[in-house]
C-alpha cells in the first residue's frame, strides 16, 4: 500500500512537472493568451454489469479553468483544471440491493493538456478542441449499510473532448459558452459485496466510460 501511494504521488509530480515545463516553454512564444473561468453541469455515467446491475456516477455540477496560449493564428496550447463532487450509487440483484442506493460520495479532479482550433468570425469565434491528461478520483463517506470496504483513490488517464463558442463583446473580454465530453480510462475501484450483513464475495468494476457535460464562462484575452 506504501509502494502504490508512492508511485501515484511520483506520477502526478511528474506529469505537472511536465505540464508546467511544457506551457513555460510555449507562454515565452504565444502572442495572446486566454484565461477561461468556467461552471456548468454534467450527466454523470453509469457502468453496467451482470443482468440489470449498475454502477451509476450520478448527476452534478462542475466548475474549473482553462488557461491558453496563442501558438500559432486562431491555435491555442491549453492546460485546464475541471472540478466536481457528486456520488455514486449501486444497484446490484445479487447483494440484495434492488433500488437504486448511494455507494459513496466521489471527488474528481481533471488535469489536462491540449490544444483548440478557432474558427472565427467577426466576434463569434466558434471552436473545437482536445485533451489527454489525468484524473484524480477520491471516494469517501461510504455507505456501511452496504458496504464494509474504504474505497482508495485512483488515478487514471483521461482524454476529453469539446465544442463550442466564444462571443467576444471587446477584444479582450467575452463569453464563452461548450460542451465537454470526459474519458477516464479504465475507471473501476468499486467493490460491491462484502458488507455488514454478512454478505460473502462481491464483484469489481472497471470500464472505461464517458462524462459529458456542458459549461459557460468568462474569457479574457490578454
Amino acid at each position: 500500500m506504501i509502494k502504490y501511494f508512492t508511485q501515484e504521488r511520483t506520477f502526478k509530480s511528474l506529469f505537472l512537472l511536465m505540464a508546467g515545463l511544457l506551457f513555460s516553454v510555449t507562454y515565452s512564444y504565444a502572442q495572446t493568451v486566454e484565461i477561461t473561468p468556467s461552471y456548468g453541469y454534467q450527466f454523470g455515467s453509469k457502468l453496467n454489469y451482470g443482468f440489470n446491475n449498475f454502477i451509476k456516477i450520478k448527476d452534478s455540477d462542475q466548475w474549473g479553468v482553462t488557461l491558453g496560449f496563442e501558438t500559432f493564428d486562431n491555435t491555442m496550447a491549453e492546460v485546464s483544471y475541471t472540478h466536481h463532487s457528486t456520488s455514486v450509487t449501486v444497484r446490484d440483484s445479487y447483494f440484495d440491493i434492488p433500488d437504486e442506493t448511494r455507494l459513496a460520495d466521489l471527488a474528481a479532479d481533471w488535469v489536462m493538456i491540449g490544444g483548440t482550433r478557432y474558427f472565427p468570425k467577426e466576434n463569434i469565434r466558434p471552436f473545437a478542441g482536445a485533451a489527454v491528461g489525468l484524473v484524480f478520483l477520491s471516494p469517501k463517506n461510504e455507505n456501511r449499510e452496504i458496504t464494509d470496504r474504504t474505497y482508495s483513490n485512483e488515478t487514471r488517464f483521461s482524454f476529453s473532448f469539446k465544442a463550442g463558442v466564444n462571443i467576444m463583446f471587446s477584444d479582450h473580454v467575452g463569453i464563452n459558452l461548450q460542451g465537454n465530453l470526459l474519458f477516464p480510462v479504465n475507471w473501476g475501484g468499486f467493490y460491491v459485496g462484502g458488507g455488514p450483513g454478512g454478505i460473502n464475495g462481491g464483484v469489481s468494476v472497471a470500464s472505461t466510460t464517458v462524462i459529458g457535460g456542458f459549461s459557460g464562462g468568462l474569457v479574457f484575452r490578454i
